[in-house]
Protein backbone atom coordinates (compact mmCIF):
# COMPACT_ATOMS: atom_id res chain seq x y z
CA UNK A 1 0.00 0.00 0.00
CA UNK A 2 1.44 3.51 -0.76
CA UNK A 3 1.25 6.33 1.93
CA UNK A 4 0.67 8.87 -0.91
CA UNK A 5 -2.23 9.83 0.33
CA UNK A 6 -2.97 13.10 -1.32
CA UNK A 7 -3.19 11.07 -4.79
CA UNK A 8 -5.46 8.35 -3.62
CA UNK A 9 -7.82 11.81 -2.42
CA UNK A 10 -7.95 13.19 -6.09
CA UNK A 11 -10.35 10.13 -7.03
CA UNK A 12 -12.41 10.37 -3.98
CA UNK A 13 -13.22 13.67 -2.69
CA UNK A 14 -14.67 14.25 0.19
CA UNK A 15 -13.88 10.75 1.60
CA UNK A 16 -11.02 9.16 3.89
CA UNK A 17 -9.16 6.27 1.64
CA UNK A 18 -9.02 4.27 4.42
CA UNK A 19 -9.54 3.81 8.06
CA UNK A 20 -7.41 5.53 10.58
CA UNK A 21 -8.21 4.43 14.23
CA UNK A 22 -5.53 3.86 16.91
CA UNK A 23 -7.00 2.84 20.96
CA UNK A 24 -3.38 2.69 22.98
CA UNK A 25 -3.17 2.52 27.51
CA UNK A 26 -0.02 2.60 29.40
CA UNK A 27 -0.17 0.84 32.68
CA UNK A 28 2.08 0.97 35.69
CA UNK A 29 0.26 -0.30 39.12
CA UNK A 30 3.22 0.79 41.00
CA UNK A 31 2.15 4.50 40.11
CA UNK A 32 -0.99 3.77 39.83
CA UNK A 33 -1.13 4.60 36.45
CA UNK A 34 -3.94 3.64 33.90
CA UNK A 35 -4.07 6.46 30.67
CA UNK A 36 -5.47 5.53 27.48
CA UNK A 37 -5.28 7.45 24.24
CA UNK A 38 -7.30 7.21 21.29
CA UNK A 39 -7.44 8.61 17.82
CA UNK A 40 -9.40 8.78 14.63
CA UNK A 41 -9.54 10.35 11.24
CA UNK A 42 -12.97 10.94 9.74
CA UNK A 43 -14.41 13.17 6.83
CA UNK A 44 -16.13 16.45 8.14
CA UNK A 45 -19.69 17.19 6.28
CA UNK A 46 -17.04 19.71 4.18
CA UNK A 47 -15.19 17.27 3.08
CA UNK A 48 -12.30 18.06 4.81
CA UNK A 49 -10.45 15.45 7.31
CA UNK A 50 -10.64 15.77 10.99
CA UNK A 51 -8.37 13.76 13.60
CA UNK A 52 -10.19 13.19 16.98
CA UNK A 53 -7.93 12.51 19.61
CA UNK A 54 -9.06 11.48 22.82
CA UNK A 55 -7.31 10.67 26.04
CA UNK A 56 -7.54 10.54 29.81
CA UNK A 57 -7.61 7.91 32.88
CA UNK A 58 -9.12 4.46 32.14
CA UNK A 59 -12.19 4.24 32.99
CA UNK A 60 -12.93 7.74 32.79
CA UNK A 61 -13.86 10.33 29.72
CA UNK A 62 -11.10 12.19 29.58
CA UNK A 63 -9.85 14.86 27.11
CA UNK A 64 -10.82 15.68 23.45
CA UNK A 65 -8.98 17.41 20.71
CA UNK A 66 -10.00 18.22 17.13
CA UNK A 67 -7.75 18.88 14.51
CA UNK A 68 -9.53 19.73 11.09
CA UNK A 69 -7.40 19.50 7.45
CA UNK A 70 -7.79 20.63 4.00
CA UNK A 71 -6.03 17.41 2.83
CA UNK A 72 -6.38 13.94 4.22
CA UNK A 73 -2.17 14.16 3.92
CA UNK A 74 -1.83 16.07 6.71
CA UNK A 75 -3.90 14.57 8.92
CA UNK A 76 -2.44 11.18 8.67
CA UNK A 77 1.10 13.11 8.76
CA UNK A 78 -0.23 14.31 12.36
CA UNK A 79 -1.46 10.90 13.13
CA UNK A 80 1.79 8.90 12.31
CA UNK A 81 4.10 11.27 14.23
CA UNK A 82 1.72 11.27 17.51
CA UNK A 83 1.82 7.12 17.45
CA UNK A 84 5.52 7.48 17.13
CA UNK A 85 5.36 9.58 20.20
CA UNK A 86 2.81 7.81 22.09
CA UNK A 87 5.09 4.54 21.80
CA UNK A 88 7.95 5.74 22.47
CA UNK A 89 6.12 6.65 26.01
CA UNK A 90 5.24 3.25 26.58
CA UNK A 91 1.58 3.20 25.14
CA UNK A 92 0.87 -0.13 24.25
CA UNK A 93 -2.80 -1.77 22.06
CA UNK A 94 -4.82 -3.07 25.01
CA UNK A 95 -4.58 -6.59 25.63
CA UNK A 96 -7.40 -8.99 26.26
CA UNK A 97 -7.68 -12.12 27.74
CA UNK A 98 -10.01 -14.56 26.03
CA UNK A 99 -12.33 -16.47 27.98
CA UNK A 100 -12.31 -19.98 26.96
CA UNK A 101 -15.78 -21.19 26.81
CA UNK A 102 -16.24 -25.07 28.61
Amino acid sequence: MSLDVAALCEDHAGMISQPYQLYVERSDPAKNMARYYAMEIEPTMFGEACLTRRWGRIGKRGQEKKHVFEREEEAVRLFLEIVKQKRGRGYRPKTTLRQSRS
